[in-house]
């Protein structure tokens, strides 16, 4: 099953994306895809729900603007320099365990919502990235068990502003938090549709040209690796996002750099995860 939300931003109802590619509204279901539903199994009541109510949900129209397909996770965890190539174009050497920070939840969009240019950037970056939802509550789990806290995978773009990041001091919050840097979607793939997250291809274009061609069997860490590691630090709740990092061919990477500007489009797509668009704007 594929979750989607859709609607004006803020307004936002849940809906499903079945194989054939409609969609429609299953907000007579009664919950958002929130900690709340993933905690209750409201994924499983969801598949009843629907196979029952299939002939009067309301069809969704293709031009409805898609949200993002959670409602504000408790966090958004990433792991940085999880491509061998992608460590090396940034400088940094391959890390013995997994670099982490945190995104603000308050930049995420929806899926082909524009991406604001922050006040005063001139490094804002792209990054394609696999994002793991997490299905229950997870607290030290082994890598054996890892795939079971799983409930879905999403395309995430990571944008990244990187004087913010790198050349200010302090963490890398700074330059991943600005609002609107944390498009997800076009929807939430349910785990028995991937079957391998750790062999996936995935891409990124800027003004249709191919900046990122990669596949995730490139991880350092794999997807169960960095399931159970960060669960050693701290408590992972349902409806959380892992977003697993970028592989080679940032902005940050060419000689000379190449950042984004006002009027560029940014297209990007991962194997079973769909496509995503957004237009670059400068703040106002």
């Amino acid at each position: 099953m594929r979750l989607i939300r859709f609607g004006n931003q803020g307004e936002e109802k849940p809906g499903v994306e079945l194989k054939d590619g409609q969609r429609f509204d299953v907000s007579a279901f009664g919950e958002d895809y929130n900690e709340s539903f993933f905690q209750n199994d409201g994924l499983e009541r969801l598949k009843v729900w629907v196979s029952e109510n299939t002939q009067n949900m309301p069809l969704i129209k293709k031009e409805t603007r898609l949200g993002p397909p959670i409602c504000r996770p408790s966090k958004i965890v990433c792991v940085g320099l999880n491509y061998a190539q992608h460590a090396a174009e940034s400088g940094m050497a391959v890390p013995k365990e997994p670099v982490l920070f945190f995104k603000s939840t308050s930049a995420i969009v929806g899926p082909n919502d524009d991406l604001i240019i922050p006040k005063g950037s001139e490094k804002t970056d792209w990054e394609v990235e696999l994002a793991i939802v997490i299905g229950k509550k997870a607290s030290y789990v082994s890598e054996t068990d890892a795939l079971n806290y799983v409930v879905g995978y999403v395309l995430h773009n990571d944008y990244s502003e990187r004087a913010f990041q790198i050349e200010k001091e302090g963490q890398w919050c700074k330059g991943k938090g600005c609002d609107t840097f944390a498009p997800i979607g076009p929807f939430v793939a349910t785990k028995e549709e991937i079957k391998n997250p750790n062999n996936l291809e995935l891409w990124l274009k800027v003004n249709g040209e191919t900046m990122q061609n990669s596949s995730t069997s490139d991880f350092i860490f794999n997807v169960q690796e960095v399931v159970s590691y960060i669960s050693r630090f701290m408590t992972l709740l349902p409806g959380d996002i892992i977003s697993t990092g970028t592989p080679f061919g940032v902005g940050l990477g060419f000689d000379p750099p190449k950042y984004l500007k006002p009027g560029d489009v940014v297209e990007l797509g991962i194997e079973g995860l769909g496509v995503s668009r957004q237009t670059c704007k400068a703040y106002k």
